[in-house]
């Protein structure tokens, strides 16, 4: 079975009050399960890279074999192809988790999206913060 993984992660502040979002999709496009969860006081890195490890933990879970991962961090999808070093001694951690769970499937791919092509994760990720911290002000 393949699955398409949609991750975000994002952080208000910098660090500050972080959360990660996961869309999982079947072949068809249909949703097979969507969720966010608050991390505490993070990194928006740090938040993308969770992202990434909790939809592959709920894809295998779900028998994928395949998984298609879709997140709008560069930076996460650079550095997991092994394009990019992972210099931070946390990331370095989360790294080696999220490699390990890549490591579970007969077949990935890494693809990196701007925002607009990851929305419904986006989605996820503001639905907790702002039941946390209140709504995102534009100023």
């Amino acid at each position: 079975m393949k699955l398409t993984l949609y991750t975000d992660g994002g952080s208000r502040h910098n660090p500050g009050p972080a959360a990660l979002g996961v869309v999982i999709k079947d072949q068809n496009g249909k949703i097979l399960t969507h969720y966010g969860e608050f991390l505490g006081n993070q990194t928006n890195n740090y938040a993308e890279y969770m992202a990434i490890i909790s939809a592959l933990k709920k894809a295998y879970e779900l028998g994928a074999l395949d998984v298609d991962c879709v997140a709008d961090s560069k930076l996460i999808v650079e550095q997991l192809k092994g394009n990019w070093r992972v210099k931070e001694p946390t990331l370095q951690k989360l790294f080696i988790q999220a490699w390990n769970e890549l490591q579970k499937f007969k077949h990935y791919t890494l693809r990196h999206t701007l925002r607009a092509g990851n929305k419904e994760a986006d989605a996820e990720v503001n639905k907790i913060l702002d039941a946390i911290v209140g709504p995102k002000s534009n100023h």
